[in-house]
């Protein structure tokens, strides 16, 4: 069985455009259909041609996507206007070598290293190959094609239904450093046979991107090339209400999400962060991203050390009104603080509560009824080292 969406199609080449030789490199996704598409970007200001040209894209027509290319290796990042013209050659290319009417019709994504054209030559080779390999087993290799320092392919199914009929649900990320909420060097293809509007689709990616991509962080930065795309071709004739879309939407962005956060550069722990008490949600996502994204924080993690400390002094320069004296903390099951309080814990628990790989922590505001729940990952000597000499 295939865990693509009816009408749609796939497959991962390798090019040469990264440097290990053979690795997959190029990917190219295809639907038999037009479909409705919807996207959040980067909000650096700082923009890849891919991002400015996928922009105007949505904005002009959002009803018409046939197909979506991604290469990795070259991030066609501040690449001036040689840059965009690659972007669109690209999308061209792959037009031609679909048959598609317009280059229009095809999306493009790009990742890897700032300021390096892209190798044209090595990329309309790899979009031929591909061009010739989509299938409908295909998404296995395009999944591994998009990686960087990613050190496992990211990838979520779900089968849905609505009115008696069945509709799936895939995505595809890839990212593992320069992450932070606003979008990251994160890239994210979702397909979708359900039968949804571009409206309804695009208010349903915003909310659920909020709720997940937004809600991860792995060293602060975020990045030029970041793309969230959801397509939707109505092959399975479903037609899901609007929350029922977005729940399923946000189910599979959220698990992508969790994936990017625990496959962190360097990472040895998945850290889930519960705030809860809030006035708003808004509110807790504030304090669950400024624990999150402090180094303080992620190294004491990696090194099991339960200075619950640190977490309250992130939560208070978040930029909201917290209130020491009503908040409680605790580390898996360990309560260490009860109302400003520091409970009788046991330090040796509070310890072992940080061993495992998958760590849960949970703080409550006491002031209200509002939550939200934030990903993020320690911060290790490795990360250092990769990020030390990304480009050699």
């Amino acid at each position: 069985m295939s865990n693509l969406p009816i009408g749609f199609r796939a497959a991962g080449v390798a090019a040469g455009i990264k440097k290990a030789a053979g690795a997959l490199d190029v990917a190219l996704i295809a639907s038999n259909t037009s479909c409705k598409a919807a996207a959040v970007f980067t909000s650096n200001k700082v923009k890849a041609a891919c991002v400015l040209r996928g922009k105007n894209q949505i904005a002009a027509n959002a009803t018409d996507f046939r197909a979506v290319l991604i290469n990795a290796g070259c991030a066609n990042a501040v690449t001036g206007d040689l840059g965009v013209r690659n972007a669109e050659d690209s999308a061209a290319a792959v037009a031609a070598a679909l048959g598609l009417e317009t280059a229009a019709q095809v999306m493009t994504m790009s990742t890897g290293v700032i300021g390096v054209q892209l190798p044209m030559d090595k990329l309309r080779h790899g979009i031929l190959l591909a061009a010739q390999a989509v299938t409908e087993s295909g998404f296995e290799d395009a999944s591994r094609a998009i990686m960087t320092t990613d050190t496992v392919p990211k990838t979520s199914t779900g089968v849905f239904t609505s009115g008696g009929k069945a509709y799936m649900i895939t995505g595809m990320a890839k990212g593992s450093g320069m992450i932070h909420p606003n979008m990251a060097t994160m890239l994210s293809l979702i397909m979708t046979d359900a039968d949804v509007s571009a409206t309804r689709l695009r208010l349903a990616l915003r909310r659920a991107a909020d709720r997940s991509f937004n809600s991860i962080s792995v060293d602060g930065d975020t990045s030029t090339n970041d793309t969230l795309l959801v397509l939707a071709n109505g092959a399975s004739e479903a037609r899901p209400s609007e929350a029922d879309f977005e729940l399923a939407l946000t189910q599979i962005c959220s698990d992508l999400a969790r994936q990017v956060a625990r496959d962190g550069e360097g990472a040895t722990k998945l850290i889930t962060i519960r705030v809860t008490g809030a006035h708003t949600e808004a509110m807790a996502r504030k304090v669950g991203r400024s624990i999150a994204v402090s180094p303080l924080v992620k190294t004491a993690f990696y090194g099991e050390d339960a200075n619950w400390g640190r977490i309250l002094c992130a939560a208070g320069y978040s930029g909201e009104n917290v209130d020491q004296t009503k908040s409680s903390l605790w580390f898996g099951g360990i309560h260490v603080l009860d109302r400003g309080t520091p409970t009788d814990y046991s330090e040796e628990a509070a310890t072992l509560a940080l061993k495992p790989r998958e760590v849960a922590i949970q703080l409550d505001l006491g002031l209200g009824t509002a939550e939200s729940t934030v990903w993020t990952c320690d911060m290790s000597h490795e990360y250092i080292t990769i990020n030390g000499k990304y480009r050699s």
